[in-house]
């Protein structure tokens, strides 16, 4: 079977993908600045070979099918399920960010005693972000994650000279000020997802 040469854009969504895992539509047509949705489908039904995608509501989700995947040299293999949303609204924040260049995914901070997996790391303006995302999981886990930043924030301030910033992306307006009580002490930001659309 012949190789299908792809466009540099085309190779770009795939390395997108490859780094981000999960995006919507829009996702990609903001991105990559595609104009009208129309013209958003034609390009990925091009790439149709490369991709694999889930209905999500009123949107479709694409992530790399196992040809994409070996396009671009990748070992990761993604799959559907409820962690999907979570990621896909990760992403949201990264588009909405100006999309930083150090932004790492799945990060561990450590300072011997506590640690935490934090959604995303990034830096702007000289300062560490944390970012986490609040979609599925209770308040519960929420209050727990945010007692182990706060015991934390100590060390980072002694190693960083500055207390990073927390920020959260939630999905309601109840959710957000439960967050801000929880949060209080700390440096934070707090969106909903409808803020960062």
């Amino acid at each position: 079977m012949k190789k299908k040469v792809l466009s540099n854009r085309d190779e770009k969504i795939l390395l997108l993908l490859q780094q981000l895992d999960f995006l919507n539509r829009d996702q990609i047509n903001k991105y990559f600045n595609l104009g009208k949705v129309c013209n958003t489908n034609r390009v990925l039904r091009n790439l149709s070979e490369y991709l694999l995608n889930i209905r999500e509501g009123y949107q479709t989700i694409y992530y790399l099918s196992q040809v994409g995947r070996a396009y671009v040299d990748c070992d990761k293999i993604r799959k559907k399920g409820g962690h999907v949303k979570h990621i896909v609204m990760r992403n949201q924040f990264w588009l909405f960010y100006n999309c930083p260049k150090d932004w790492k995914n799945e990060m561990k901070i450590s300072n011997g005693n506590c640690s935490v997996v934090t959604d995303a790391i990034f830096t702007r303006n000289g300062f560490k972000y944390f970012l986490e995302v609040d979609n599925l999981q209770t308040m519960k886990t929420n209050r727990d994650k945010i007692t182990r930043y706060k015991d934390l924030m100590p060390s980072l301030l002694q190693q960083l000279g500055y207390i990073p910033t927390l920020v959260w992306v939630t999905t309601t307006e109840l959710r957000r000020k439960q967050l801000e009580e929880a949060c209080k002490g700390l440096k934070c930001l707090i969106y909903t997802i409808n803020d960062i659309k």
